[in-house]
């Protein structure tokens, strides 16, 4: 059964809006070509060290905890994957690899319950990680996605952002200026008044239909919309009954804003495969909704709506 579960965001997880930057910054990558990985961007953490070079680390720079074992075999696999992706950042992560041989105590108090197992560790907490080898394109879209919430996080604080490097300034060109309704929708968000968010992005969209960033923002506060007063217990007590569809767009509403794209796009897309008629066009349009939180060029994107094709023809 799918837990739904919320981990809490940047405060808590990798997020939506994440994801674009994280495409952005993949392009970025291939267009600079190969990078040499820093080995000063890798630690060894016993539990002497872990308060040092991971907790407080995490204060200023995203901390990758790698938790190997040298009886896994996956360990093996993985960690030369991370220290290559890690260093490629140039210092802007930090790898910290623990032996859950030699440091028990640090596996039992994460609750790790097999190895390898990845946390990205921010503001002293674990906001995201996954338990599998995963090759190394995929940790590379993990890792970006990490880096764009992060980003998120300092232009939504920006008094925490850690002093600049000297050089550093001035790194990239200064972009347009942002659209005022654009910042009023923001504004809106952070004060929790949704309505108006929504008012602001469909400004911005009734005047220029292909904005991206508002097609984006108004499906995000929509969804976040449609799932502020739901209790996931009772959204996985109505799942057994396998009529109840709401509960089923539900899940797959929960599962987006948990950063599970995938599995909410193939849950939505079973539900089409099932239904008929005017229920599976609701399905269906819902399914749309859920796609325009995503930059166009997203590759969940590609995928699903190729599914979506073979579903309904």
């Amino acid at each position: 059964m799918a837990d739904f579960s919320r981990p809490g965001s940047l405060y808590g997880a990798v997020d939506l809006g994440a994801r674009k930057q994280a495409l952005e910054a993949q392009t970025r990558r291939e267009a600079a070509g190969p990078q040499a990985a820093s080995s000063a961007s890798v630690v060894d953490v016993t539990e002497e060290t872990f308060t040092t070079d991971v907790i407080d680390r995490s204060m200023t720079v995203p901390v990758v905890l790698d938790l190997w074992s040298p009886r896994a075999p996956g360990s093996a696999q993985l960690s030369p994957v991370l220290e290559k992706v890690v260093g490629d950042l140039g210092g802007k992560a930090i790898l910290a690899k623990v032996n859950v041989d030699a440091s028990p105590q640090i596996a039992q108090a994460l609750r790790v319950q097999a190895v390898p197992t990845v946390l990205a560790i921010f503001q002293g907490q674990a906001v995201t990680g996954f338990q599998q080898v995963l090759p190394e394109q995929e940790v590379r879209r993990w890792l970006d996605e990490l880096m764009g919430a992060v980003e998120q996080f300092y232009q939504a604080n920006p008094g925490a952002r850690p002093p600049a490097e000297p050089g550093d300034a001035a790194e990239e060109p200064a972009g347009p200026p942002v659209d005022p309704d654009l910042v009023a929708a923001e504004q809106a968000i952070e004060h929790g008044d949704f309505d108006a968010a929504i008012e602001a992005y469909q400004r911005l969209l009734a005047r220029a239909p292909g904005n991206e960033d508002a097609k984006m923002g108004l499906a995000g506060v929509n969804l976040i919309k449609r799932t502020a007063e739901v209790d996931p217990a009772e959204v996985q007590r109505r799942m057994e009954d396998p009529a109840d569809i709401d509960a089923q767009l539900l899940a797959a509403d929960l599962e987006m804003l948990s950063g599970s794209v995938d599995e909410a796009f193939n849950r939505v897309i079973a539900v089409v495969k099932r239904t008929s008629g005017d229920e599976r066009d609701r399905v269906r349009r819902h399914l749309l909704g859920l796609f325009d939180a995503l930059p166009a060029e997203d590759p969940s994107l590609a995928k699903a709506r190729r599914a979506l094709a073979s579903a309904l023809f």
